[in-house]
């Protein structure tokens, strides 16, 4: 199965061919997955690559964590699972919106 990798702090420059060169020095890689934005459709500026053998895994982090790619140095570690997710918009009962009060006045209310 391998060992998934988290890769943090890329550059929006940085490629997938260029991570995987540098990946390839510590051991066989099984997949390489970079996070875009949905809506841009640009690079989120992490993605995870999973190493074919836990040996291979341990040997990505110990030599590219902290290692500078783009001017930016990787943050490389063992990916956590996904968490579960609250449905709505951010979990809170936000209920109204607030006492708005006159909008027009620069957010101050007279009375």
């Amino acid at each position: 199965m391998g060992t998934k990798l988290y890769v943090g702090n890329l550059s929006y420059s940085t490629t997938e061919d260029t991570i995987r060169n540098l990946f390839a020095q510590a051991g066989d890689i099984a997949e390489i997955a970079f996070i875009m934005d949905r809506d841009t459709g640009r690079p989120k500026g992490f993605g995870f690559v999973t190493m074919a053998t836990e040996e291979g895994a341990q040997e990505a982090i110990r030599r590219f964590n902290g290692q500078t790619v783009d001017n930016r140095a990787l943050t490389v570690n063992e990916a956590r699972p996904r968490e579960e997710r609250s449905g709505g918009f951010g979990g809170g009962n936000r209920g109204g919106y607030g006492g708005g009060g006159n909008r027009g006045n620069g957010g101050r209310d007279r009375y």
